[in-house]
Formats: C-alpha cells, structure tokens, sequence
C-alpha cells in the first residue's frame, strides 16, 4: 500500500485516529504542501466519553507522520511499539475537524490544526527536514 492509501485508510477507517495537521486536512491532488501526524487511540469502552472532543481514554497506541511535498505523499515515520507512541500527548484542545477527501468529499474527524505542534512532535519523533 502507497502511503496516500494508508494515510486514507487512517483517516477513513473504523480505528479511531487523531489528526494533527500544520494546515487545513485537503487531500486533492491540487491541494498544496502539508504535515501531519496521526495519533491512533486505544479502543475500548473508555474511548468514547467523558472528555472534550469525545475521547475518554487518550492512551496512545500508534504514531504515524505523513507530509505531502510536490504533489505525493510520504509517510516518515512510524512508532515502533505502544512504548514509543506512549510518548506522544493527545492534545487537550482537540475538537472536530473537517477533512476534504481526494474526490472533494467532506469527511468528519478529530484532531487541531497547530502548525508549532506539528513542529514539536517532529522533533520528538526525531524526523529531520525533507529535502
């Protein structure tokens, strides 16, 4: 699977995944640049409530980290286990988040849109700038 797939697959899937995005989630072929990292969150029956955004339970599972430069999309990076992805906050401040699919549909998710975040988790995941 190319990484737009399962970038697409991530967001679009049945697991839930918090998105944070440097800009606006646009998956169109014309849309410009842009980082992300999706935060897989546990499932079970402490995910969805009693907290803001509907996500009760905020234990990190999986961490992926996908940037669209040039028209393609790259994953970067992945957690190699529950361990490293435990290093990764979820956000206190996520809410719903439109996302524009590749066919221009819309899509409801959740996750912030925090370009200095993005900056931040990049440095924690140690991810050195794309040429």
């Amino acid at each position: 699977m190319d990484a737009f797939q399962e970038l697409l697959s991530h967001l679009t899937g049945t697991s839930r995944a918090i998105v944070i995005s440097e800009k606006d989630v646009d998956l169109r072929p014309q849309s410009g640049d842009n980082r992300l990292f999706l935060l897989k969150i546990a499932e079970g029956s402490l995910a969805a409530g009693g907290r803001g955004g509907g996500f009760g339970e905020r234990k990190v599972t999986a961490v992926f980290y996908f940037e669209r430069r040039m028209g393609g999309w790259t994953k970067r990076f992945e957690s190699g286990g529950e361990a490293e992805a435990a290093e990764f906050e979820v956000p206190y401040y996520v809410s719903r988040l439109p996302m524009i699919l590749a066919d221009g549909s819309e899509s409801m998710g959740y996750g912030v849109v925090d370009p200095e975040l993005v900056g931040a988790m990049t440095k924690k995941a140690r991810i050195g700038s794309s040429p």
